[in-house]
Formats: C-alpha cells, structure tokens, sequence
C-alpha cells in the first residue's frame, strides 16, 4: 500500500461520503441544517478518520484507534439513517445507503483486526 487511498475501505467511505451528502439536501428544508448536516459530519468522519489512522500507521496502537473511530462514525451515520428511514419512508436511497454502511462497518471491523494481527 502506497496511500490511504489504496485502502478499500477508504474507497467505499469516500464514495458513500459524497453519496450521504448530496442525499442530505433530499430532505425536508428544516432537516438539511439539523440530522442532515450532522449526517454530512459522520458520513465524512468515516473517511477521515481512516486517513488519519493511515497517516499514524507507523503506530500500530494510534492507527487502530483511528479506525475504531471511523467505525463508530459508520455506526452514528447508520443511527442516522435508519431514523431518516422512519420519519422519510419516501426518499428511496436510504435502505441502500444503510445497507452499504452497514457492509461498511462490518469491514472496517475486519480491518481492525487485520491491524491487529498482522501489522508490522
């Protein structure tokens, strides 16, 4: 690995990062500036916190908190949705997003314990 970049959970918190955002502005008015931009905040606390943790790498301790970070921000923007998805049962590319941050999560718990195990 040559960069934060290269990692797949990056990639995938990126894209549903961008994703989250411009979801967000689907909302009603008053929801863009209370769930919704505390829904950008997670969904971009997921990304950085993985960039983050990769810029410490070097130590092990410090990259794996960074992570477990970035896990518990996939967790609130999950929260997040699933609330979204019972107040707005009409905006469709929530049970989607879920679904995808839930996947998420699960690999950045598989990541963390890849650190754990195997990192220099």
């Amino acid at each position: 690995m040559k960069s934060y970049r290269d990692l797949r959970i990056y990639q995938i918190a990126f894209d549903l990062a961008i994703r989250v955002h411009r979801f967000s502005f689907q909302l009603p008015e008053f929801e863009k500036y209370e769930i919704g931009r505390q829904m950008r905040k997670s969904s971009m606390s997921v990304k950085d916190n993985i960039v983050e943790g990769y810029g410490r790498k070097r130590y092990k301790p410090e990259f794996v908190r960074f992570l477990i970070i970035s896990h518990a921000s996939s967790d609130e923007i999950s929260s997040q949705l699933e609330t979204i998805k019972v107040l707005y049962a009409k905006l469709n590319e929530t049970e989607k997003l879920l679904i995808e941050y839930y996947e998420l999560g699960r690999q950045i718990n598989s990541f963390i314990s890849y650190v754990e195990d195997n990192w220099r």
